[in-house]
Formats: C-alpha cells, sequence, structure tokens
C-alpha cells in the first residue's frame, strides 16, 4: 500500500507541478552557470547506491561533497537557491526518485555511504526502508538535531511505520514549510564534532 501510494501521488505531484518545475529549472540555469539539477550518489534501502536529484542551490564550482551550508549567508549558496532551500523546493526533483522506487515519500534522508559504513548494526536497521523526500527527524526537528539524535527518530520511524505515521510527518512537514520554520540550516552535525570539523554535508 505504501508503495501504491509512492506511486500515485509522485506522479499525480508531477503532472501538476510540471509547468513551476520546468520555470525553477530555467531560472536556476538562468541566475548562474552549469546544470538545474544536482546529482549525488547516496545510499538507499539495504545500503544499495542510488543518484538522488536536487535542484541546484550552490555555484556549479563548489565541492558537492563539502559542510552543508550552516546559514543562507554562506557564499557557496545562489540567491535563488538560498530561497529554494529554505521552502525545501529544491527536494521536489526527488519525486522522479520515488516514481522509480529508489526513494519513498516518507521515510529517513538518504545519507552518503560512507556514513552508513560507520554506523553498528542496530543502526544500520535505518536502511531496511527507502529513504524518503521527508522522515520523522525533518518534520519534527531536522537542523536543530544532531546526526545521533535523527539516526534514533530514523531508527523510530523505521519500527512503527504505519499510513497514519506517514501521513502525520507528511502533514507536519507542510505545516513546516509554509510556516516558515527557521531550522532549515544544520547548526551541529554531531554531539560529538564541531562543525568546523565535519567532512561531509547531508
Amino acid at each position: 500500500m505504501k508503495r501504491a501510494m509512492d506511486i500515485f501521488l509522485s506522479l499525480l505531484a508531477l503532472i501538476v507541478l510540471a509547468i513551476p518545475l520546468l520555470l525553477l529549472a530555467a531560472m536556476v540555469r538562468l541566475e548562474s552557470p552549469g546544470g538545474a539539477i544536482f546529482r549525488q550518489r547516496r545510499a538507499g534501502r539495504r545500503g544499495k547506491p542510488f543518484t538522488m536529484l536536487k535542484f541546484r542551490t550552490m555555484r556549479s564550482d563548489v565541492d558537492p561533497y563539502g559542510i552543508s551550508p550552516h546559514s543562507g549567508a554562506d557564499a557557496r549558496l545562489t540567491r535563488l537557491g538560498k530561497r529554494l532551500r529554505e521552502t525545501s523546493l529544491d527536494e521536489l526533483p526527488q519525486l522522479l526518485n520515488v516514481l522509480s522506487g529508489d526513494m519513498s515519500l516518507v521515510g529517513p534522508r538518504p545519507l552518503y555511504e560512507r556514513q552508513a559504513a560507520q554506523w553498528d548494526d542496530r543502526q544500520r536497521h535505518r536502511l531496511d526502508v527507502r529513504p524518503g523526500i521527508t522522515g520523522y527527524a525533518q518534520a519534527y526537528g531536522r537542523g536543530s538535531l544532531t546526526i545521533e539524535e535523527k539516526i534514533e527518530m530514523d531508527l523510530y520511524y523505521v519500527e512503527h511505520q504505519s499510513m497514519w505515521l506517514d501521513i502525520k510527518i507528511m502533514v507536519r512537514t507542510f505545516l513546516n514549510v509554509f510556516g516558515g520554520r527557521g531550522d532549515v540550516y544544520e547548526q551541529r552535525y554531531s554531539r560529538d564534532r564541531d562543525r568546523e570539523t565535519d567532512d561531509r554535508k547531508e
């Protein structure tokens, strides 16, 4: 049922948003040199790698695997990219990932393979489900959480997943986006490491 819902809703959204998506893609390309779509390899269900899609929000000459921006003042962000991040519109191309079966509308956010390789057996249960465009940690904390807190919330989702929980997460996500919550940017990656020493981005 979850997969059927993913297919139906992602296909419907792609049809309804086709023109806005094309306009956003054109605006990204017009604002700065480079492609409109940012592609990055991530760990999917059971650790299988896949290519995640996003609208490009930073200049094309920056390190795609660098530290995630911690504020909208980050010089690597384009003006449009800053707005796309703060409204989560940069995630919309992942509807194609959902339609293809690499992702789900709701699930733990897909992280790097090297991050997954650092997890213990319990934490690797995070990979038992498809990664999502939004998840429990994103709906109820997002940038204010450390990676350890996010993993615990993701594990809670895996252990308690249901259609009702998915609906609650999607509703909370919409409220966060349209309510303009200010915790979009990650403030501290880990409780054990300062952000200056991080060597990755979410």
